[in-house]
């Protein structure tokens, strides 16, 4: 009943957003005051109307039925003076799953070029660098990935950082400096929407059982630095990385197994990308540096690991592009940690293999936009798919209809945590 009722809610809601557009296919389009108001102070007014409805398609005791249940709002003013840019983007949504509404701030930053050597943009930002597709090493800005696995637009798996970042353009190399005062951690998965495996318990966990962490939020003090120094040598971009804050996720527990923790975490790395044949390659290499652990003999710490991706892209057909990617995690000290990790205690292989495939196919004059990411990891036996259609009706109206695939053989791999966690999705976006 409670689930009909909300379907019902949806359907109207959909209606009330789609109305407008498609009642006025046929008319000149009516001038938007709110446009007109931002005109007037010489701003660029953009963003979308959307419905998002999605169902569980296993039996999850932890959670409830619906994954996703949404009504949202984007609005995005771009305003450009002498001085510099002024951007300011923002989400209002009703969570039915939650029963609540929310406004999630996603930008509003100052962007200024002081010199011809220089950009500064100060601010909320969505910040993002390295060559991985939906795979990150020296990445180390924060990610959503509660909303990677509901069904929200892959816009959302990237969270924003409250940053200042610098930009130097040089001869020899250009630098980018960023800049967290407080601790972003990633959107992580803690039972909230997605149930999960907890170590703490040795089974699953969910809404019921909750993930309860120890916060860093000393300003200036519990802070992060990450830079990117990269060139471009005979069209191939080579950067250098390094990153000094803590672990984006729990990266361990406090002492009585009640609270995860973010233990201090120091990544450098590098990568590689390029023409290769007829498609582009990328490679990327991280040392994570587990501070607190650089021994690997505390069982409730992350241990130090190496990370490696190497990856290729190319076109195989008309409109239809493929793409593969290698990636290994490696965990260093591994005797160590096996030595002091608790007896029945699941263990981490020294090795983790994981490999990804995209298939993207284009139809009706690029019109359906048809996609399929996979991710296999034979080291652990499990899998993640995320199967999309995306259909654009018109300029403004676009519909979609996506799913969240999890199986596997172990109940605490990665992935296969997240079985009962299977969805299957529907949105339709206005964009104005």
């Amino acid at each position: 009943m409670i689930a009909s009722r909300r379907i019902t809610v949806a359907l109207l809601l959909l209606a009330a957003t789609l109305a407008p557009a498609l009642a006025g296919q046929d008319e000149e389009p009516k001038p938007d005051p709110v446009e007109k108001f931002f005109e007037k102070l010489e701003t660029e007014y953009h963003g979308f109307y959307e419905v998002r409805s999605g169902y569980r398609l296993m039996n999850d005791p932890h959670e409830k039925d619906m994954s996703i249940m949404e009504a949202r709002y984007q609005f995005d003013l771009f305003s450009m003076r002498d001085w510099g840019d002024v951007k300011v983007k923002g989400d209002f949504y009703g969570d039915g799953v939650e029963e609540k509404g929310v406004f999630d701030l996603r930008e509003a930053n100052i962007f200024a070029r002081p010199a011809d050597t220089m950009d500064v943009k100060l601010g909320r930002q969505v910040l993002t660098w390295g060559t991985g597709d939906l795979l990150f090493i020296n990445d180390l800005f924060p990610k959503d990935w509660q909303s990677f696995f509901i069904g929200r637009d892959v816009e959302y798996l990237k969270a924003p950082s409250d940053a200042a970042k610098v930009s130097l353009f040089m001869d020899w190399a250009n630098l980018d400096i960023t800049y967290t005062p407080e601790f972003d951690s990633d959107r992580f998965i803690s039972g909230e929407r997605i149930s999960y495996w907890s170590p703490a318990t040795g089974m699953s966990a969910g809404e019921d059982s909750k993930l309860a962490v120890e916060r860093r939020r000393e300003f200036f003090e519990e802070d992060e630095t990450a830079l990117r120094l990269y060139k471009n040598v005979n069209n191939y971009e080579l950067a250098a990385y390094g990153y000094w804050g803590y672990w984006k996720s729990p990266g361990g527990f406090n002492q009585t197994m009640t609270a995860g923790v973010f233990p201090e975490l120091y990544v450098y790395g590098a990568s590689a990308r390029g023409n290769v044949g007829k498609g582009i390659g990328n490679i990327e290499v991280g040392y994570y540096d587990s501070v607190d652990d650089r021994c690997g003999d505390d069982p409730l710490i992350n241990n130090s690991e190496m990370r490696y991706l190497v990856g290729y892209t190319q076109e195989i057909g008309r409109d239809f592009t493929a793409g593969v990617q290698y990636y290994v995690e490696q965990m260093l000290d591994h005797g160590d940690y096996e030595d002091t990790l608790p007896s029945a205690s699941p263990t981490r292989d020294e090795f983790r293999h994981l490999t990804t495939l995209r298939l993207t196919k284009l139809l009706m004059n690029q019109n359906l936009r048809l996609s399929l990411f996979t991710y296999y990891s034979p080291s652990d036996e499990d899998v993640y798919m995320r199967p999309i259609a995306n259909y654009k009706a018109s300029d403004n109206l676009a519909l979609e209809v996506g799913a969240n695939v999890f199986f596997g053989d172990e109940a605490h791999t990665f992935f296969n945590q997240f079985h009962d966690n299977t969805n299957a999705y529907l949105a339709v976006r206005h964009s104005f």
